[in-house]
């Protein structure tokens, strides 16, 4: 079934983006940051003298067109300028989440063969520099400054906390960047930008898959800010909106559907690095805030504040959700006693993004039991075990297809040919149904993977690096109930012959290899694992 379509007028290219925002919004407020020291507060012109300062020093460090640049960094106003330099140059954008080990980030950086790494200073306790270097030693050596990542050549530090750093020989400091790219002409910066193409790759966003290893969805400038020009229709975003961004930047929603969003609307972006319910309702207050996406958690928490009546939260107008069910009761209070005029529901992901979601006149059943209808130039199909198109309100597999389809997975050809067929369909693995008005439900997703506050979890991630510690003869993760989390991991491990091991051992091995979301909560043991006859588990049959 077709689907309405983005507007013909919005820029192809993230320069030329940025460019049209400071000609049509240039005195209006572009970021306005309250995570460091002092608070930030840039309008679009600013932002645009920000992003060519920075654009001046990556051309410095001799950063080339195509050059994978990985940024591994919280919200705050230096990501926003940093992936605007990274684009307004022509380079390629590797956004790192944040709660990766140092193990999964030097995954990351090497399979990107990422050329430079914008990384934060102390943040939140923990070096990852350092981590990084701790763990790259003895690996795979490399004349750059992080062993264990050969192909980069140059760091980028990030204060995020406001404290100054150590001068590192090997590593740029923010503080020095107008120093490092002041022997660069402004017109070679405006040139490299005149120069990037609507079909140039724009960025490469790790996700976790099924197999255990994590695929780079390659996406083109054309498509990130197709995908953004129609979220911002579907919210009707406009100029004058303050949008508080506490989705992950590393994230294609904090990313694509919030950065670029508000470039494309001349709406204020307010990022938050971590969540925090007395912190947002600080902001939304503080700021006026008007825009408000995030996991129906989020709405939950603010209603349940015992201090809510001591902030004005009556700006808010929008709310967009997802990622589990929401309670119709809830999108009625949030309307009720939040203020919400609109409050939307979507369903996408990392490769398509956004693909479907809720309009502004949607009643509260629709919202709560769908995801809307495409969007996004997007085509939507529910498919039968043996690819057949199934009609109107049958369960199957979610087909999608359109201009705004990932490009494919970096260097993973095999991955890349079982996600998108010879039609340009792209079998998502999850499972709904499409009613007859062409509004989607999801009834299940991927057969593994689940849900951990928001984040996707795919056990067999987990599974394969339990097969690393010594003593572990098998494992199998499931994903069980959790009254704060939605959901997380319950692993059942099977002891090699003569060897023992402690619940303790099991998760501080995990925690040590895997991000907090991917830790299992409870560890059970267990002599076998169930099978069928061809000798797969049955998880359905473990809980």
């Amino acid at each position: 079934m077709s689907t309405e379509h983005a507007s013909t007028s919005v820029p192809t290219t993230v320069p030329a983006a940025l460019i049209r925002a400071t000609e049509r919004f240039g005195d209006a407020e572009a970021v306005v940051d309250h995570s460091g020291r002092g608070e930030v507060r840039l309008d679009y012109r600013q932002l645009h003298r920000r992003v060519r300062g920075l654009a001046r020093a990556l051309l410095a460090e001799g950063i080339a067109p195509g050059d994978r640049i990985a940024v591994n960094a919280p919200n705050t106003h230096h990501w926003v300028v940093t992936a605007l330099a990274v684009l307004h140059v022509g380079a390629t954008l590797v956004p790192v989440n944040t709660r990766f080990t140092s193990h999964e980030t030097l995954d990351v950086l090497r399979r990107s063969n990422a050329r430079m790494l914008a990384v934060a200073g102390p943040f939140l306790g923990r070096d990852r520099l350092a981590e990084l270097r701790t763990t790259g030693t003895g690996e795979e050596p490399g004349a750059g400054p992080i062993p264990g990542a050969p192909g980069v050549r140059s760091v980028l530090r990030i204060p995020v906390e406001g404290a100054e750093l150590p001068t590192e020989p090997d590593v740029l400091d923010w503080s020095e960047l107008d120093e490092r790219g002041a022997g660069v002409p402004l017109q070679r910066v405006d040139e490299r930008a005149a120069a990037v193409r609507p079909t140039d790759v724009s960025d490469i966003l790790y996700t976790s898959g099924t197999t255990g290893r994590s695929k780079g969805a390659i996406s083109a400038h054309r498509q990130v800010l197709g995908v953004a020009d129609a979220w911002a229709s579907c919210g009707e975003l406009a100029a004058g909106d303050r949008y508080l961004v506490m989705n992950p930047f590393f994230h294609s929603f904090g990313y694509k559907a919030g950065i670029l969003v508000c470039l494309l609307r001349g709406a204020t972006l307010v990022p938050i690095p971590a969540f925090d319910v007395e912190r947002i309702m600080h902001l939304v207050h503080r700021e006026r805030i008007t825009v408000l996406p995030g996991p129906p958690t989020l709405y939950q928490s603010l209603l349940d504040s015992p201090r809510r009546d001591e902030y004005d939260l009556s700006g808010l107008r929008l709310a967009v959700t997802g990622a589990a069910t929401v309670p119709v009761a809830l999108i009625e209070r949030m309307q009720q006693e939040l203020s919400f005029s609109t409050v939307l529901t979507a369903y996408g992901l990392t490769e398509a993004v956004v693909a479907t979601m809720c309009r502004p006149d949607d009643d509260p059943v629709t919202v709560s039991t769908t995801c809307g209808r495409p969007t996004a130039g997007f085509e939507l199909r529910i498919a039968g075990p043996d690819g057949e198109s199934l009609p109107a309100d049958e369960v199957g597999e979610i087909l999608l297809r359109g201009p705004n389809t990932m490009l494919g997975y970096c260097d993973d050809p095999e991955a890349t040919a079982s996600a998108l067929d010879s039609d340009g369909w792209l079998h998502t693995g999850d499972v709904g149904r499409i009613d007859q008005r062409g509004y989607l439900t999801i009834t299940d997703r991927l057969k593994d993977m689940y849900i951990c506050g928001g984040f996707n979890v795919y056990p067999a991630e987990v599974e394969q690096e339990l097969a690393r510690l010594d003593g572990v003869a098998e494992s199998a993760v499931i994903g069980t109930p959790d009254d704060r989390l939605g959901e997380v991991g319950r692993v059942f491990v099977v002891l090699g012959p003569g060897h023992s091991l402690s619940e303790q051992d099991v998760l501080d091995f995990c925690r040590q290899r895997l991000a907090n979301f991917k830790v299992p909560r409870h560890v059970e043991f267990r002599t076998e694992l169930p099978r069928n006859p061809g000798g797969k588990v049955l998880k359905r049959m473990l809980h």
